[in-house]
């Protein structure tokens, strides 16, 4: 099998990358390396799958790179490549989104016209729902996205149907609920509180600590994606949650147990676009990819504070720029 991933260095697509690779599966990787974050970090992300004898890597930018050609060599494509982030989609910088989130889904959904992809398995978000009248929520429900982020996600799953109408392209949708684990991305929450208590700073909390949203550890998130890729029916969405509907008090609660830190909390008014409770219904991809989420939080929590632990402890984090000087490390295109 071959297999192409892209925003392959990020969170859940280096994770990806690496499971593909363990898995027997040869693997084309593209990223664009945008500067949502350090360029260093999605580096170390990419660890050691660039070394791989099966993983070539490709850096581009998918609203311009001509993709047709490779999509004549795959069977599968994991189409991870995003804009991330709520709070950073309102005002000027939506350009980025609509570029990163639309328009280079576009180009790769063209590409795979007539192209013979199995399965091309599109990254969707919970956002695409907003304050949802039914928790859990099914795939069912109307999407009313409270974001700019949300609005780009949803045109994307709607250009993948369009698609597949039109065009017979094998779409899978997988509607994520707030991933995290190790390699979370710097502004996440997650990995913002752990950070804050192993440096003993406040940590900020946006409204009242009561809202509450289904974490999906990486690892299932990973597993999702596999299981859509082998069984996935085309044109079909799906909701990949945690199977746990859990408070931001309580999360905080269950760090500083963990982490034994005393919490140091500062309530701040709430931001323009987050939902107020998320909770995936996942009896579809339960009944139709097997999908069973099996990592706890607890347990998710143990393997990301170990990572972030790690990190904050690396010579890169010290002085980034070592990366770029270290020749070993440095990211090259590898794929003609």
């Amino acid at each position: 099998m071959r297999a192409l991933v892209t925003g392959a260095a990020g969170f859940i697509g280096s994770h990806l990358t690496e499971r593909l690779l363990e898995q027997g599966v040869e693997v084309i990787a593209i990223d664009s390396f945008t500067s949502a974050y350090p360029r260093w970090m999605k580096e170390l992300n990419l660890g050691s799958s660039l070394g791989h004898p099966r993983c070539s890597f490709i850096e581009g930018d998918l609203a311009e790179l001509d993709v047709s050609p490779i999509l004549q060599e795959v069977d599968w494509v994991f189409h991870q490549a995003a804009q991330a982030g709520v709070r950073t989609s309102w005002g000027p910088a939506f350009e980025g989104y609509i570029r990163n989130n639309v328009l280079a889904t576009q180009r790769l959904l063209e590409a795979a016209r007539g192209s013979s992809v199995r399965k091309l398995i599109y990254a969707s978000s919970s956002s695409v729902y907003g304050d949802a009248d039914t928790l859990p929520t099914p795939e069912t429900a109307l999407p009313r996205p409270l974001s700019p982020y949300g609005v780009t996600k949803l045109t994307g799953e709607h250009l993948c149907l369009l698609y597949r109408r039109q065009f017979q392209v094998p779409v899978v949708i997988l509607r994520y609920f707030t991933a995290y684990g190790p390699r979370q991305r710097p502004d996440m929450a997650f990995r913002i509180f752990i950070e804050s208590l192993l440096m003993g700073q406040t940590i900020d909390i946006y409204g009242d600590g009561e809202v509450s949203r289904d974490f999906t550890y990486v690892d299932d998130v990973i597993a999702a994606n596999l299981l859509a890729a082998e069984r996935g029916r085309a044109g079909r969405v799906y909701n990949i949650g945690g199977g746990a509907e859990v408070t931001l008090t309580e999360v905080i609660r269950k760090l500083g147990t963990l982490m034994r830190q005393e919490i140091r909390a500062s309530y701040q008014r709430s931001t323009a676009g987050d939902a107020r409770h998320t909770a995936a219904d996942i009896a579809l991809a339960r009944k139709e990819l097997g999908y069973r989420p099996k990592v706890s939080l607890a347990e998710g929590l143990i393997q990301q504070i170990r990572w972030v632990r790690d990190l904050i402890d690396s010579p890169f984090a010290a002085e980034p720029s070592a990366m770029v000087a270290n020749p070993s490390r440095q990211v090259r295109t590898v794929w003609r």
